[in-house]
């Protein structure tokens, strides 16, 4: 009879007995050793999985672009979205998996398969960190829904193990409020017990582009019209074209045709974003990151840019409202790769200016913010106050260099100019005209000569006030790079504070700056009715940057600034058209500037921007910009 009872009670015991031996284990693993896939049975994703550092750790994608097109640019009856409308649309904007591109972009997380569960076995998932920021999607019958608090997952999806994807909502914008980190719990719950795991994921860092990385298309303005400044805008264009093709860059030019803004450098950032992908290989995905102004031109990120693998970025804040010439990117420049001073920046440094001394005004705080929080291209700040325009593209860039390092600083020289005047007066050549370039469209030429260029009562403080400001920057890109003297290439320079309307040629240069208040009818005149000048107030949309501290001398560049040209390829270099002196057939400027870079084992080429960029108080860098290759893991030294 007790035998009896005994199997009785053995046949009708609950389910959860037959697997009291055996206690609920779940694991769940993302891809911590970033090689694509998720490891089910070694230990390459175990270690680390609760944490996250620059070389380890899960990483996900802020799933900003637009792989359907589904996203407007205009309302009803074809009316301009506002801007703040058209930044709300992407693809992480629903809730959807729009096909299978945007599958693509989503970070997987995977649950090791669970076999010895009981029948009322049943899970749950939830985001305990970064919930607001983050999304999951768990993959049903081949399909990707969203996961909710109430979704369940069965005892037969754990028992085969259940698939998830991972996708930001935006990028990391204030590292303060959220470091970028999202964690997410797989807890399991029977008559057995309860049990759970959790894996850490982060979003990818936004990166700027630096010169190590190959171009691969450039960006520019086209400006429309029949009027000659704009016929001379558009052959400047086909001149970039040719050279681009002659550099090895297949791609066709971008060109931006809609409002007229003709700074492509500076009403955009080109930046990126990338993993490694579920295929395990390399998944970027571009990323517009719009100045932080009320710039008409930013629009057309949106709606010609925005699309498969390409994202949009912008301020959200009052500086979206403003003029402030320090938040166009010309003045966000990136310093490649580098270690220095137990202080590593893998994928490279960014430098912006700020007015010290002065007016003590800085970039948006809002942009240096989301910058600095992407955690690795901490932005160094340095002085640019004796720029009328303010950016560090007018004096400083960084070139490839068979060096250790790899590459190397290039620097304006004002001193270098100012000699290069002194010695052709030397040699007796101070009646030849400073500048060789002819009048255009009923603008006339520069009439002054070297000699009066070298008795000018501000040329030559000016440009010893250059050298000094230079130099001060430079010894702070040194202490902070470890560059020396022999890594930097110093190109011949010359800056001035300019001719303002009324001055009656009391001041060398004579020119009719189109910005800046010298003259606003020749800049409608030549084209530029919707910007003035780079660091001039646009004909409408709002305000200058504030006027400089008394005392404070702001410059531009006097002769076409070299250093503010464009990295074809790591040995081809872009600069705007001298027009220098011209003594014994040669442009002594040209000459001086080519011997420089090829020091630097750059060859150099040169297209005409006098009249469509020089006039404006910018360069062909200013005017442009670059795409470069972003494939290369940003995690790896």
């Amino acid at each position: 009879m007790v035998l009896a009872l005994t199997a009785t009670t053995a046949v009708l015991a609950p389910p959860a007995l037959a697997y009291a031996k055996e206690p609920l284990r779940v694991d769940l693993r993302a891809d911590v050793d970033r090689d694509g896939r998720v490891d089910l049975t070694g230990d390459t994703d175990t270690a680390g999985e609760d944490t996250w550092a620059v070389g380890r750790g899960a990483v996900f994608l802020p799933n900003i672009d637009d792989d359907s097109k589904r996203c407007p640019t205009t309302g009803p009856g074809g009316r301009p979205l506002s801007d703040a409308k058209l930044a709300a649309c992407n693809d992480a904007s629903d809730k959807k998996v729009n096909g299978r591109a945007d599958a693509a972009d989503l970070a997987r997380v995977r649950s090791v398969p669970m076999k010895n569960l009981p029948s009322d076995a049943k899970g749950s998932v939830k985001v305990t960190k970064g919930a607001a920021q983050t999304r999951v999607f768990v993959k049903r019958n081949g399909a990707w829904k969203p996961v909710t608090s109430q979704t369940r997952l069965t005892r037969a999806e754990l028992r085969a193990g259940v698939e998830f994807g991972v996708e930001g909502k935006d990028v990391i914008r204030d590292s303060a409020k959220w470091d970028g980190r999202t964690a997410i719990r797989l807890k399991v719950t029977s008559s057995a017990g309860t049990a759970s795991d959790t894996v850490t994921l982060r979003a990818a860092p936004l990166l700027t582009h630096h010169a190590l990385q190959n171009t691969q298309q450039l960006l520019v303005t086209k400006v429309r019209g029949n009027d000659a400044w704009a016929k001379h805008q558009r052959k400047f264009v086909k001149s970039l074209e040719k050279e681009a093709q002659q550099a090895g860059i297949t791609k066709p030019l971008v060109t931006f045709e809609e409002y007229g803004d003709i700074w492509a450098q500076d009403f955009v950032e080109p930046a990126y974003l990338n993993m490694t992908g579920p295929d395990g290989r390399q998944r970027t995905m571009r990323v517009m990151l719009r100045s932080a102004q009320a710039r008409e031109a930013g629009r057309e990120l949106y709606e010609k840019l925005r699309g498969p693998n390409v994202g949009v970025v912008q301020a959200k804040g009052r500086d979206m409202q403003g003029w402030e010439t320090l938040n166009s990117y010309g003045n966000l420049e990136t310093i490649p790769p580098y270690a220095h001073n137990g202080r590593s920046f893998p994928a490279g440094r960014i430098i912006m200016g700020e007015r010290k001394g002065g007016s003590g005004i800085r970039p948006s705080k809002e942009i240096r913010t989301l910058l600095k929080s992407q955690g690795l291209q901490d932005p160094l700040l340095l002085d640019t106050s004796w720029l009328h325009v303010g950016h560090v593209d007018e004096f400083v860039q960084f070139l490839p260099a068979d060096t250790p390092r790899g590459w190397r600083i290039g620097v304006a020289d004002p001193e270098a100019g100012l000699q290069l005047l002194r010695d052709a007066r030397r040699d007796g050549h101070g009646a030849t005209k400073m500048f060789s370039v002819p009048g255009f469209d009923g603008v006339a030429a520069p009439k002054e000569t070297i000699d009066q260029a070298l008795a000018s009562q501000y040329l030559v403080s000016d440009n010893k006030m250059a050298a000094k400001k230079i130099a001060a920057n430079l010894d702070i890109l040194k202490r902070e790079t470890g560059v020396t003297d022999e890594e930097i290439v110093k190109v011949p320079a010359l800056y001035t504070r300019g001719t303002q309307a009324g001055d009656e040629g009391t001041r060398v240069p004579l020119l009719r700056r189109l910005g800046g208040g010298a003259d606003p009818g020749a800049a409608e005149k030549h084209g530029q009715q919707h910007f003035l000048g780079r660091g001039g107030t646009p004909a409408a949309d709002g305000a200058p940057s504030a006027a400089p501290a008394p005392g404070t001398v702001e410059t531009s560049a006097y002769v076409p600034g070299a250093v503010n040209g464009i990295l074809l390829s790591r040995d081809r270099y872009l600069a705007p058209r001298q027009w220098g002196p011209v003594v014994g057939g040669k442009d002594i400027f040209t000459e001086a500037v080519t011997a420089a870079y090829t020091r630097a084992g750059m060859k150099v080429s040169y297209v005409d921007d006098w009249y469509t960029y020089h006039l404006g108080m910018g360069e062909i860098h200013c005017g442009t910009n670059t795409l470069r290759d972003a494939s290369a893991a940003w995690w790896k030294p």
